[in-house]
């Protein structure tokens, strides 16, 4: 999340990181003149993976999703829509109870990948 927050300061934006673990999104950010806000939703992965959704699409919020994937010393980010994050959703079905989740394929796009750029066209 800090890694987010230090691309989110380069960019121009201030930025409050929300409660850990808290209902919401995890960091809210403004432009300089507190005139435009954005909630962003921030969810890191140890290694290539699906990003597990939960059991409802409710639940994906913000104005932004941004995904980190670290690998060893370095980090990609992807930064997506909630839209786009919905768009790419697989959903699971095992004895009865369904998950979702966001598959590497779906997210691990170009456009998507260090797209800092995209949080700017919010102002």
């Amino acid at each position: 999340m800090y890694y987010v927050c230090y691309h989110l300061s380069k960019l121009g934006w201030n930025v409050m990181p929300t409660a850990r673990n808290a209902r919401g999104v995890d960091i809210i950010a403004y432009d300089k003149d507190a005139v435009n806000y954005i909630g962003i939703q921030v969810k890191t992965l140890s290694k290539r993976s699906p990003v597990p959704l939960g059991n409802s699409l409710d639940k994906i919020i913000g104005n932004y999703w941004i995904i980190v994937v670290l690998n060893g010393d370095s980090q990609d980010a992807y930064v997506l829509t909630p839209d786009e994050v919905k768009n790419g959703v697989h959903k699971s079905e095992s004895n009865g109870k369904v998950s979702y989740w966001l598959q590497p394929q779906n997210y691990e796009l170009k456009q998507f990948r260090e797209s800092w750029h995209r949080l700017s066209e919010s102002l």
